[in-house]
């Protein structure tokens, strides 16, 4: 029986320490925040310095959230290669339109919506969002991602119809119980950290990206 290998995203960079130990680590993708609200934000042309460091097959990933046309078009232009995450409230129309590959942002409730209320609904989301290379699961907190909060990974349904990428809150100690419990229930999964491998906000630690990577092969294994 062959063991699917969980890819493995490391976002939020700011620092060319900080790509360079992603890559030695042996992350798949590297994920630069395009947000100027976030603490992580990097801007274009910085993205695209860091960016230069990555070797062949390490994707960078550039987030976006509710960003202009212009401004998508304008980062794409200096990282040709990225692939967008958009973190924001963009319909698929507005995600389709910056015509590159896309993973799109799906926020999951940190607890059950009040009495009346619908419960979120990922396999009608992933369906709106098909076009999508995956749909990123990050908890639903005040602003857009990066709050190292978790959500019940067993609240989600049992079959999802879609690649997903496992987020919000992982570290190295909850990472493997995480990707057993999520990847049952989807095509298949990988997973991105931030907050979870950093000193600071946006400086993060080699040594909990080793911890986080090798946490991941060992659910792998």
């Amino acid at each position: 029986m062959t063991t699917q290998r969980t890819r493995i995203k490391i976002c939020g960079l700011t620092r060319e320490e900080d790509v360079d130990a992603a890559v030695s680590a042996g992350a798949d993708a590297v994920g630069f925040v395009m947000y100027a609200a976030s603490p992580r934000h990097v801007s274009a042309e910085r993205a695209a310095e860091l960016a230069s460091r990555l070797p062949p097959f390490v994707t960078p990933v550039l987030l976006f959230v509710n960003a202009a046309a212009s401004d998508i078009t304008a980062a794409c232009a200096r990282i040709p290669n990225a692939v967008l995450q958009f973190h924001g409230d963009e319909t698929p129309e507005i995600c389709l339109a910056a015509g590159r590959p896309f993973m799109r942002a799906a926020r999951i409730p940190l607890n059950d919506p009040p009495a009346g209320e619908a419960l979120f609904d990922l396999v009608k989301y992933a369906q709106d969002f098909k076009a999508a290379q995956a749909i990123l699961l990050d908890a639903h907190v005040e602003g857009y991602g990066g709050g190292g909060k978790t959500f019940n990974w067993s609240l989600l349904p049992p079959s999802v119809n879609a690649h997903l990428v496992l987020s919000g809150g992982l570290t190295p100690a909850n990472v493997t119980d995480g990707i057993l419990q999520v990847r049952p229930r989807c095509k298949t999964l990988a997973v991105d950290v931030s907050s979870g491998v950093e000193i600071s906000k946006g400086i993060k630690s080699f040594e909990k990206i080793n911890q986080f990577v090798a946490a991941v092969r060992a659910a792998d294994e």
